[in-house]
C-alpha cells in the first residue's frame, strides 16, 4: 500500500529540518527549521523541547541538553521527546501508521546506533515505511550543481561543514565513495566554543552564554582571505581599526537582542559592549588551520586534494570540477572565495576548479530530500515496517547496505556492476557530462 505523504526529517546536530511531502496533492507544505536540543532557562524558570524554544524570552545561561554528542546520537530520551513534539499536532500533525519517513543519519553512523534508527521508527512510531541515508548521499537529487544547458555531472564531491565536524564525501553515481571519505573534526559547535573561551579570556566571561555567543560568530565572524595581512591591520590599530566591529550585548531586562552597532548609534547607559577584532577571522581560521589549537589535522583544503587523489585518476578531473557546499559553515562570508584560492593552488594545472555554492546551505540535503522523494528510485529503495517485523535489521541492511561493508547502496543510491578490468571502480554512462564535455584548451585559456 503506498502511503499519501511522506516525511522529510534532515536530523542535524544543532538543528532539525523537517517537512512532509504529499504526493497526493504533489507539494510541500515548506521547510521547518527546529533546535534539537533541550533547553533549561534560568530566567524562564521553564524547559523547553525542540520546537518550543522560540517560546523562551530569557537566553542568558541557557543549559542545553543535546542528543548528540562528537556527531552522533547518543541521548535516545532526549531525541524521543523532540522528534514526539514534532510529530504532534502543534507541528507537523503526521499520522504514522500511514506515512513514510526519511530521515538522514551522520556518516559512518555506527551499525548499533542504526539499530536503534530502525527500532524507534518501526516499533515506536510505528511509520508504514522508511529510509536512512546520509545528507550528502541526497545532493544528486538536488539542483546544486545544475546548469543550464548542462547535464547533472556523474562525479561529485560535497563539503558538509555541519555542527560537529566536516566531512569531504566523493560521490560517482549516485554511490558515496566510503574509501575516500574524509572527516575534519572541526564543527560549528568547536567554533563556538573556542569564540566563548577567546571573549571570556579577553573582555567579558561567556562560558555559560552558547545562545548568545553563537549569534555572534554568526553575525560577526568571516573567513580572511589575507589572514596576515588583517591580523597586522589589528595589531597595528587595536579596536579603531576597519575590522573591528562593536556587538551590542541583549538585555533581557527590557526585551532586546543583542545586534552589531551600526554607524552614528549612541550607546544607552545601559548597553554593554563586546569589542570583536581578529576574533572575527581567526575562529573560522581553524577551518584551515586547525593545527592552531593543537588538532594534528591538515586544514580542509588540503583533506579535499588527499580525498580526490584516492580516486580513480582518470576521474580526479571530474571532482575538481564539481566541488558543492553544504552546512552551516559555509556560509561565512569569505568560505568560498578563499576556499578556492587555496584549492586552486592544490589542483594539477590541466584540471578546473569550480565550487558551487547553495542559496541556502543549511536547508540544501533537504530540499535536495525532496528530489529524491519524487524520484522513481525512492519507492523501490524504502523498507516497510511488514518487511522489519517479518526479517529485523537484516532486511533494512540488504536495502540500504552499509559503509563498513564497503556497499555503497545507501539512499538511493544505484550500485553499478563493475567489470574487473576497471578495479572496482563504478562505470559512468556514456552520457557525456559537464566535466568531460570541456576540452583541455578551454580549461587552460581559462585558468590563465
Amino acid at each position: 500500500m503506498a502511503t499519501s505523504q511522506t516525511v522529510v526529517l534532515d536530523n542535524g546536530g544543532s538543528t532539525i529540518k523537517v517537512g512532509i511531502v504529499r504526493t497526493d496533492l504533489g507539494d510541500d507544505g515548506g521547510v521547518r527549521l527546529i533546535p534539537n536540543a533541550v533547553v533549561r532557562s534560568k530566567g524562564d524558570k521553564a524547559t523547553f523541547v525542540g520546537h518550543e524554544i522560540g517560546r523562551c524570552k530569557d537566553y542568558s545561561a541557557l543549559h542545553y541538553r543535546l542528543p548528540f554528542e562528537k556527531g552522533y546520537l547518543v541521548d535516545w530520551d532526549a531525541q524521543k521527546a523532540i522528534w514526539d513534539g514534532l510529530f504532534s499536532s502543534e507541528v507537523l500533525s503526521v499520522n504514522a501508521p500511514e506515512s513514510s519517513l526519511l530521515i538522514t543519519e551522520p556518516y559512518f553512523n555506527l551499525p548499533n546506533v542504526q539499530e536503534v534508527y530502525d527500532q524507534f521508527v518501526f516499533e515506536e512510531y510505528e511509520f508504514h515505511s522508511y529510509h536512512r541515508c546520509t545528507p550528502a548521499a541526497m545532493i544528486p537529487y538536488g539542483q546544486l550543481f545544475a546548469v543550464e544547458g548542462l547535464q547533472m555531472p556523474e562525479c561529485s564531491l560535497i563539503v558538509d561543514s555541519g555542527f560537529s565536524f566536516t566531512h569531504v564525501i566523493p560521490i560517482i553515481n549516485h554511490q558515496i565513495q566510503w574509501h575516500a571519505v574524509k572527516r575534519l573534526d572541526v564543527g560549528g559547535k568547536l567554533l563556538t566554543n573556542q569564540l566563548k573561551e577567546v571573549i571570556s579570556y579577553r573582555q567579558w566571561n561567556m562560558m555559560d552564554e552558547t545562545y548568545i555567543v553563537n549569534h555572534v560568530k554568526e553575525s560577526c565572524c568571516y573567513v580572511s582571505t589575507n589572514f596576515f595581512a588583517d591580523l597586522e591591520t589589528c595589531r597595528l590599530k587595536p579596536k579603531k581599526s576597519k575590522i573591528a566591529l562593536e556587538y551590542i550585548l541583549p538585555n533581557y531586562v527590557i526585551n532586546t537582542g543583542g545586534t552589531v552597532r551600526e554607524p552614528g548609534y549612541e550607546l544607552a547607559p545601559t548597553d554593554q559592549v563586546l569589542v570583536m577584532e581578529n576574533e572575527r577571522f581567526t575562529i573560522p581560521e581553524l577551518l584551515f588551520r586547525p593545527d592552531d589549537i593543537g588538532l594534528e589535522q591538515s586544514g580542509l583544503p588540503s583533506m579535499i586534494a588527499a580525498s580526490i587523489s584516492l580516486l580513480s585518476e582518470d576521474l580526479r578531473g571530474m571532482f575538481w570540477a564539481n566541488i558543492g557546499l553544504i552546512g552551516g559553515n559555509t556560509k561565512l562570508p569569505g568560505f568560498h572565495e578563499r576556499l578556492m584560492s587555496e584549492l586552486r593552488s592544490l589542483a594539477p594545472v590541466e584540471c578546473d576548479v569550480q565550487i558551487y555554492r547553495s542559496k541556502d546551505a543549511i536547508t540544501e540535503a533537504y530540499r535536495s530530500s525532496l528530489g529524491f522523494v519524487r524520484s522513481a528510485d525512492f519507492t523501490t529503495r524504502l523498507v516497510t515496517r511488514a518487511e522489519f517485523l517479518e526479517n529485523g535489521t537484516h532486511a533494512i541492511r540488504r536495502k540500504f547496505g552499509h559503509w563498513q561493508s564497503g556497499d555503497s547502496g545507501k539512499s538511493g543510491e544505484r550500485v553499478v556492476a563493475s567489470s574487473s578490468s576497471t578495479g572496482g571502480v563504478p562505470q559512468l554512462s556514456k552520457k557525456p557530462s559537464r566535466s568531460r564535455i570541456r576540452t583541455t584548451a578551454s580549461i587552460s585559456s581559462r585558468r590563465r
